[in-house]
């Protein structure tokens, strides 16, 4: 038989032992992980309105039909930079299977703060904004031509103080220039040392500059004026995407694309339905791949989508789970999506492609 002295140092080593691994426990659960979590974020549609202006505005002068339903474009909300998730939590985020964790470094690479994240994503989303004008109005079969443009100039090059970004770049030496790489074909004819002269457009007046070449680093007989040369677009209707800073990234650009179309053309393309959907595109209409796909789905259910478009290259991550009782149709390009649309809104048990 037991004392009571022996009974009670036995009680006492493993009170003091079970406490010990409680508090071990605690703080490795609470240990930081280097993992985020991407999770369903809200849903926009852009056939609606944002703090009651609707999200696209036409111009005075242009003619928009009336349209129905919705046109979802989805998003995801991911952990902040700066944020330390802990091991706690990053275990939740593995058992629930509308959250995806990732390392840290996937979506923050290079030490990224937030700051810079959403800088870039603000950059992202304006270029998106404009390939959508782009493929949209080309899709309603309008012109739209493209217009190389100074995406940058070299500090203390020859053409710093008299060019400026975002100037349109229309002529070099009286010749026009349609494409980014004709200017670059027309200055590099030149010898280093050679005038050039420029025609722009800055704030909607026109100009030109003589600038003098030199040669470029690492080629002594090419000739440069100290420009990055990109493009952009002349549209020829005035339309206004006010989605402002609420998201960031290029995904919504098939979204954005398919609610413009849907204004300028007859009739509802969705017809009546509830269509979301994710996908980024180019001037062109081709539909291109992101991230989040799960989790955006899993969004455009919560807000009751019936069909939910899905770019081709992410049909078999998306098929991998629980469609969520919608519809998932694959597209490549805007035109896909615009049939795929067509033909559900006149049948909604259809067959179009699909992610299954």
């Amino acid at each position: 038989m037991s004392s009571p002295l022996r009974l009670s140092r036995r009680t006492l080593t493993l009170s003091v032992g079970l406490s010990v691994v409680t508090v071990l426990t605690c703080l490795v659960a609470f240990l930081p992980v280097p993992f985020v979590t991407m999770r369903p974020g809200p849903v926009f549609n852009t056939l609606g309105e944002l703090d009651g202006t609707p999200m696209l505005t036409f111009g005075d002068d242009v003619r928009t039909y009336p349209t129905d339903g919705r046109l979802d474009f989805t998003t995801v909300s991911v952990t902040r930079a700066e944020s330390r998730m802990s091991l706690a939590g990053a275990i939740e985020g593995w058992l629930d299977p509308d959250v995806n964790v990732v390392p840290h470094d996937f979506v923050y690479p290079d030490h990224q703060t937030n700051e810079q994240s959403t800088a870039e994503g603000a950059a992202q989303l304006a270029s998106s904004q404009d390939a959508s004008r782009a493929a949209a109005l080309r899709a309603a079969g309008i012109t739209v031509p493209e217009v190389p443009k100074v995406s940058a100039v070299v500090e203390d090059g020859p053409a710093q103080g008299r060019l400026e970004v975002d100037d349109l770049i229309l002529t070099v030496d009286g010749e026009k220039v349609a494409t980014q790489e004709s200017v670059g074909q027309a200055v590099g004819d030149r010898e280093p040392g050679d005038d050039v002269t420029i025609g722009y457009r800055r704030d909607g007046k026109d100009g030109t500059v003589t600038i003098r070449t030199t040669a470029m680093d690492d080629d002594p007989d090419q000739a440069r004026v100290g420009i990055a040369v990109g493009s952009t677009f002349e549209f020829p209707i005035d339309i206004e995407n006010h989605i402002g800073d609420r998201v960031g990234g290029p995904s919504a650009g098939t979204m954005f694309a398919l609610a413009i179309y849907d204004s300028l053309t007859p009739g509802a393309l969705t017809g009546g339905q509830n269509v979301a959907g994710t996908g980024t595109i180019d001037p062109e209409g081709t539909v291109g791949s992101i991230g989040g796909v799960r989790q955006k789905m899993a969004g455009a259910a919560e807000a009751g989508a019936d069909i939910f478009l899905v770019p081709a290259a992410n049909c078999r991550e998306a098929a991998e789970g629980d469609d969520f009782g919608m519809t998932l149709v694959k597209v490549a390009t805007l035109q896909d999506a615009i049939d795929a649309l067509g033909t559900l809104a006149k049948d909604p048990k259809a067959k179009v492609a699909s992610c299954e």
